[in-house]
């Protein structure tokens, strides 16, 4: 008679099997991560290019011409006038910048102040003209006569003034100048009251940029 050992039923560990669940899932995720990462390290196409101006501003600058000569004459003092006396005096514009003017202004303004400069009717007047060429000089005293053409500049008014504007002027174009003569005139009609009087008249030009244009 043959004995058979009773058979017992084996029952798969429920903890293994989590585990081996839980080995997989990791598996997984770890390759899923190791896909992802490895879509950053693809080439991609790349292109650059660049370009670069300089950019600089101009210069408005006015200047007169030299003392001493024909060229700038304002500094010539003129004393013992009368009545009916003119005082003429030549001096050139000159546009040291690089940008054309849109204008150049005048003020003129006494540092030594008399009757001569105050009253406005019997007090000096002034004029300014300009030559298209150099101005001949003879003297002193000091006159001029032009061998070009001559233009009015400023005509006659009292000698102080503020902020006025000089026409017909070539040095607005930069690198221009102008041939300027100054004349001031001591009005016949000035009674005794001007006598032994003395003013001292400061010229100021003043040059103002053109306006603003494509560039």
């Amino acid at each position: 008679m043959l004995w058979r050992a009773p058979q017992q039923s084996v029952r798969p560990d429920s903890k293994s099997g989590t585990r081996g669940r839980k080995l997989l899932l990791t598996i997984a995720v770890l390759g899923a991560t190791a896909s992802i990462a490895g879509l950053g390290t693809f080439a991609t196409f790349t292109s650059s290019t660049s370009a670069s101006h300089t950019v600089a501003s101009g210069t408005v600058t006015i200047a007169l011409g030299a003392t001493g000569a024909s060229t700038n004459r304002l500094n010539v003092d003129a004393t013992a006038i009368a009545p009916g006396d003119t005082v003429q005096r030549s001096v050139d514009l000159i546009d040291q910048g690089t940008l054309n003017l849109a204008s150049v202004t005048l003020t003129t303004t006494a540092t030594a102040s008399s009757v001569l400069d105050t009253d406005a009717t019997n007090g000096l007047q002034m004029v300014i003209d300009k030559c298209s060429q150099a101005w001949t000089e003879a003297g002193p005293p000091y006159t001029y006569t032009c061998g070009g053409s001559t233009s009015s500049v400023l005509t006659s008014r009292a000698v102080i003034q503020t902020g006025v504007t000089l026409n017909n002027l070539s040095a607005l174009t930069a690198g221009a100048t102008d041939h300027l003569r100054v004349t001031l005139t001591f009005p016949s009609g000035a009674g005794n009251s001007f006598q032994n009087k003395s003013s001292t008249i400061q010229y100021a030009f003043t040059g103002t940029q053109r306006t603003g244009t494509d560039k």
